[in-house]
């Protein structure tokens, strides 16, 4: 299982379904680093320094930190969309077909819009 580090903007519905499939998240509030302030490299340094994915909805500033630093333990980017069981279930069934670690690797969770169909499809993008 997978050992998460969740920014305070993450949601904390993923964070218990993802616990409840085994993985281990330490949440910002848990770790002593919410309301800070704190810059995204220190988010990301703490995230590696604790052997932790980091795990986040900021595309933005986190897809431009690993384009300049790829020294990190992973870092999976979230929609920041109300589907939270199947995005879960989504980074689960990614992390379990996985045969390598997603150290210095950024996996994008992006979803697919199906016409037609009432059944949410996401994708992994990777940087």
């Amino acid at each position: 299982m997978a050992r998460f580090y969740s920014n305070e903007n993450f949601a904390i519905d993923i964070v218990q379904i993802l616990r409840d499939y085994g993985h281990d998240v330490l949440t910002s509030y848990e770790a002593g680093q919410a309301n800070q302030s704190i810059p995204d490299p220190e988010v990301l340094r703490f995230a590696t320094n604790q052997n932790r994915i980091l795990i986040t909805f900021n595309r933005d500033d986190f897809i431009d930190l690993h384009r300049i630093s790829t020294n990190h333990s992973g870092i999976i980017i979230c929609k920041d969309d109300r589907d939270y069981q199947g995005q879960a279930k989504f980074i689960n069934d990614f992390l379990q077909s996985q045969t390598t670690e997603l150290s210095d690797r950024l996996i994008r969770i992006q979803k697919q819009n199906q016409p037609k169909s009432s059944t949410p499809v996401f994708i992994i993008r990777e940087y």
